[in-house]
Parts: structure tokens; C-alpha cells; sequence
């Protein structure tokens, strides 16, 4: 098919089931500061409330201690098997009253452990012992956490520290803290794994991991919880049901058990009442486009990555894409190149909007060929205006 025209629409199921509308009642309202659920896959925000407020992480910092690990890791600049040499400044006794890996001052730990320790212990002697490790002090660790959060669009966090002891500089969001978890998920899914474990020994310790929800509830593997006198309690976690994988973050409940309670509840509305699917792949082709002046004088045009869609359940066949071209196209074009967007729509929504690239090279025809088409697109353009 080829597009003349500068729109074109593509409808992807033309005939309802049976043309009911979604019936979804209101999320729930909880006993928290601030919280956000969101599909893992496309990022859609299914609900949330004062989600962009700006709150005190506690040990939710960790998550981006874990992904400077990870990131590092994955780089080749430091490895699982390496030693780590346990400074004074990451001796237990600097945090009392808090969570601990039990590292001792001298001794060797390998990265391996520390990352278990920091995941699952909570450790805040853990968490130093790998900032000092990985940037050679916390405070030049705290400088890449906040250029990793920049990178990931944490736009609303800032950190100090790699643990999340209280600090009036030390800041994040429900959004930003969701962001992070998509990130450590979608970036590092082996490192993932870590976050499921329920215990983790060490110097003969054994400690369980405090989300209380991997025990509760088996299609929930992570991620990690928070606390401390000002934050309050809070708990970031993920669960996978059918496909469809959402995260929920909630800060700032009275206890534990409220925030383990407040987190389910949040996460059964999600996944009774929405779902999530691929509805392209990376470079399926959706349409042909005309090309003057070119050798060959069409184009294959196609998203340029996956598209997920998050949506009420039972409304797929309301589902309706759109390619939008601006104008006449000319060769040379290549691949990858912007050409238009695709529109996706709900009724009379709009869900997303994707750029539409090329998925092919068109080189330039030679001189014969280029005039050759102006002159038949000159007389196109005069015959629709007679």
C-alpha cells in the first residue's frame, strides 16, 4: 500500500467485541505520603497521588547504590570475584541502630556479598564499603548517583549518601524512585534477581530480606523497602502476573505491616483491572510510503523499538493507530530516519505517539530519474488545484 496522502489510518481491530465501555473503579486511597503504580513495560502510570512530592528515600537510596554496581559490572570495570577492603568509615559501629551487613574494619568482602549485603541485609556498612570501592570516596559516589539519576530522568532526586540516612540534601520522589526500579529491571534483569532473595548469610549472621511480600505473595520478587524516623516506612516493589509486570511505590506509612498492606492492595487493583501487551515489534513494517526522485520510489516505515500499550482490560478492540507523514518525501533517505509519528488512540484518547523512521536506504536517482519525477509531481499538484 502506498500513502498519497498525508495521513493514513491503520485500524488494527475494526470490529468490537461487544462495545462495552471499561468499568474500573477507583484506585485505592492509601494510608500513605505519597505513592505512584506503573506498568514496567511501556512506563503508562496507572495511578498515583502526590507522586512528584519531594520525600525522603531512607533505604530505597540503595536501589541506585545496587545499579552503580550493576552499571560498573556490566562495563567490566570491576568484577563479582574482586575483594573489597573494609574501611573504617564502613564499620558497623558508625551506624548504630540501623541495617547491617556486619562487615568488619580490615577484613576483605568480595563484591558479590556486598551487593547480597546492600539488596537484602540492607546494610549500611555494605553500602559504603562499595561507593568507597567503586569512586573511592562516598562523596564522589553520591556525584555518579546523581549523574545516573539525570541520565535516567530522576529529575526531581538528589543524593548524598549511599545508604539514605536522613540528610535535608538528600531527596527523591515517588516517580523518580519507579523510574529507578523500571531501570534496574529492564537494565539488569540477573542482577534483578537478587532483590527475590529472602536471606541472606554472612560472618554467620543470618538476616531475612524485609519486604514481607515475598513471602505473601509468589508473583512478587522485589525490590526494597525504606525506613527511618522522617521518612517513615516506605517499600518499592515489583510483581509479575501473566506477562504483565508492575511496579508500585508507596513512601511514608505508619509501619510495616501497613506498608507491606497499602503495596498489595495497590498492586491487586492493578493487575485486576488492566492489562499490558506488545503491540509492535522493533521494525515491523506498518506501511509503505511514496519516494520521489529516488531509485527505488518506495519506503518501508516502521517504529524504531517495541511499542507496549497499558490498558483498561477488555479494550483492545477500541484500539485504533494512525500514520501521520508531513508532506511530499524525497530521496535520499536512510534508514532510521524520521519520517512521520504513529498515533495511537483508545476511543477518542490519546495514548502514546511514536516517530516513525524509515526501515531501508533510498539512494538519489540520477539526473533523469529526479526530473523525471518533478515533472509527473508538478502535474500531480496542478491537477489537484484545477
Amino acid at each position: 500500500m502506498r500513502i498519497r496522502s498525508v495521513l493514513a489510518t491503520i485500524i488494527l481491530m475494526a470490529v468490537p467485541v461487544l462495545g462495552f465501555a471499561a468499568i474500573i473503579p477507583a484506585a485505592p486511597k492509601l494510608a500513605a505520603k505519597s505513592w505512584v503504580l506503573m506498568d514496567a513495560e511501556s512506563g503508562y502510570v496507572l495511578t498515583s497521588s502526590d507522586a512528584d512530592l519531594q520525600v525522603e528515600p531512607a533505604s530505597l537510596t540503595k536501589m541506585m547504590t545496587s545499579y552503580i554496581l550493576s552499571w560498573d559490572l556490566a562495563q567490566g570495570r570491576v568484577k563479582n570475584e574482586d575483594m573489597v577492603l573494609v574501611s573504617q568509615n564502613a564499620w558497623a559501629q558508625n551506624f548504630p541502630g540501623s541495617s547491617l551487613m556486619w562487615i568488619e574494619v580490615g577484613k576483605e568482602v568480595s563484591l558479590d556479598d556486598l551487593h547480597r549485603g546492600i539488596i537484602i541485609s540492607s546494610g549500611n556498612d555494605a553500602s559504603v564499603a562499595v561507593a568507597e570501592h567503586l569512586a573511592g570516596s562516598e562523596g564522589a559516589f553520591a556525584d555518579m548517583m546523581n549523574q545516573h539519576a539525570q541520565r535516567l530522568g530522576m529529575t526531581a532526586t538528589h543524593f548524598v549518601n549511599a545508604h539514605g540516612l536522613p540528610d535535608p540534601d538528600h531527596y527523591t520522589t515517588a516517580t523518580d524512585m519507579a523510574i529507578l526500579a523500571r531501570a534496574i529491571i529492564k537494565d539488569f534483569p540477573e542482577d534483578y534477581k537478587l532483590y527475590a532473595e529472602k536471606y541472606f548469610v554472612y560472618n554467620n549472621i543470618r538476616q531475612p530480606n524485609r519486604n514481607r511480600l515475598l513471602w505473601r505473595d509468589s508473583s512478587v520478587d522485589g525490590l526494597k523497602t525504606g525506613h527511618t524516623e522522617s521518612a517513615g516506612y516506605c517499600l518499592v516493589a515489583s510483581a509479575k502476573r501473566k506477562g504483565m509486570r508492575l511496579i508500585s511505590v508507596v513512601m511514608g506509612t505508619d509501619g510495616e505491616e501497613t506498608r507491606a498492606r497499602e503495596t498489595q492492595s495497590l498492586l491487586t487493583w492493578g493487575f485486576r483491572f488492566f492489562e499490558s501487551f506488545r503491540l509492535y515489534e522493533t521494525g515491523e513494517s506498518l506501511s509503505t510510503l511514496e519516494v520521489w526522485g529516488g531509485k527505488t520510489d518506495s519506503v518501508e516505515l516502521g517504529t524504531g523499538s517495541e511499542v507496549h500499550l497499558t490498558i483498561p482490560r477488555g479494550q483492545r478492540s477500541n484500539i485504533k493507530a494512525s500514520v501521520q507523514v508531513d508532506g511530499v518525501i524525497h530521496a535520499p533517505i536512510k534508514s532510521g530516519d524520521v519520517i512521520g509519528r504513529l498515533q495511537i488512540h483508545l476511543n477518542d484518547e490519546l495514548l502514546k505517539e511514536e516517530p516513525l523512521v524509515a526501515l531501508g536506504d533510498v539512494e538519489q536517482a540520477g539526473f533523469l530519474g529526479r526530473s523525471w519525477d518533478s515533472l509527473r509531481l508538478f502535474f500531480r499538484n496542478l491537477l489537484k488545484r484545477s
